[in-house]
């Protein structure tokens, strides 16, 4: 069974530690900011479900762009390594 974008970008923040994944999607027309470390994910804009195996970026979503951060993340500071990268771009760039 193939692994959705949510458990590809997971894989991918549990392999590059040093990291944080901010992604900006939407889901069903609702738009969603979900923010990835060490293979965890929790919505910034909705309620994240406790149960960690419950996937916060459902199969519906679209996503509209990755930010790719230095962690640990300061909200008030955020250190970009790299800004609106689309699915398509990321997917090239984490098989290398």
């Amino acid at each position: 069974m193939p692994i959705n974008q949510g458990q590809q970008l997971e894989t991918y923040s549990c392999e590059h530690p040093q990291e944080v994944l901010l992604v900006k999607l939407k889901i069903d027309d609702q738009l969603d900011e979900v923010m990835i470390f060490k293979g965890f994910s929790s919505s910034l804009m909705r309620s994240t479900a406790f149960d960690p195996d419950v996937s916060v970026i459902s199969d519906r979503a679209e996503i509209l762009s990755i930010d790719r951060l230095t962690a640990p993340y300061q909200p008030d500071q955020p250190n970009y390594i790299q800004q609106d990268i689309t699915w398509k771009e990321f997917t090239l760039t984490a098989d290398n």
